[in-house]
């Protein structure tokens, strides 16, 4: 990622900045003081409360200042947040945001454009696997959480490689709707999950994740 530091102003996380540099160029910021981050990502979604989906996962989210240039949001009005991933599977989504018009920007700012293989083949499936209802792979290919009731209990995941080798885990889930960026599982295929309510293990299962970088 490159970005051109101190030419559009930056907030500090949880706060950031989302600027229109003209030239269809939305460049989200921040200054991440933060000890240790396993995961930014950068969100954007047609409406405040709609559904967001991912556009970049930084490389390095422990960078003290970085931003992404946004080439290629279908407007200048999207909405934007950040979903940011501490230490022992806390995580952070930042207030939505609508970019500022800047109209002193005249810095060129390039992108990392990764491209998407967008043909998927349906994974052979398991003798006798019913997907789950809580954590599945939706239609745009990442890993959806669907917890309609997370504001009323305390929900935690806990997430494997297909040989239950561990992965990460999420605590203190409180969104009903809850997209994992494909950088948490660095790789396609199979993984299998926990989820459990306080500390009762209320599913095992798996799911399918297509690899798309």
């Amino acid at each position: 990622m490159l970005f051109c530091p101190g030419v559009f102003a930056q907030d500090t996380l949880p706060k950031f900045s989302v600027t229109n540099a003209g030239k269809n160029r939305i460049i989200i910021g921040w200054v991440n003081n933060y000890e240790l981050v396993k995961q930014i990502s950068i969100q954007r979604s047609f409406d405040s409360l709609g559904i967001y989906k991912t556009i970049l996962s930084v490389t390095d989210p422990n960078t003290k200042q970085n931003g992404f240039a946004d080439t290629k949001a279908p407007n200048d009005h999207m909405f934007y947040r950040l979903f940011v991933v501490l230490d022992k599977g806390e995580f952070i989504f930042t207030k939505p945001k609508k970019p500022i018009l800047d109209t002193t920007a005249t810095v060129s700012i390039e992108e990392p454009i990764k491209k998407i293989d967008s043909v998927k083949t349906e994974p052979p499936k398991p003798p006798g696997f019913v997907p789950s209802v809580y954590v599945f792979t939706n239609k745009e290919g990442y890993v959806f959480i669907n917890l309609p009731d997370a504001p009323q209990k305390k929900y935690h995941i806990k997430f494997f490689e297909e040989d239950g080798s561990p992965l990460f885990e999420l605590k203190n889930i409180v969104e009903k709707g809850l997209t994992l960026d494909q950088a948490n599982f660095f790789h396609g295929g199979w993984f299998n999950f926990e989820l459990y309510n306080d500390e009762k293990l209320l599913e095992k299962n798996k799911f399918y994740l297509s690899k798309m970088f």
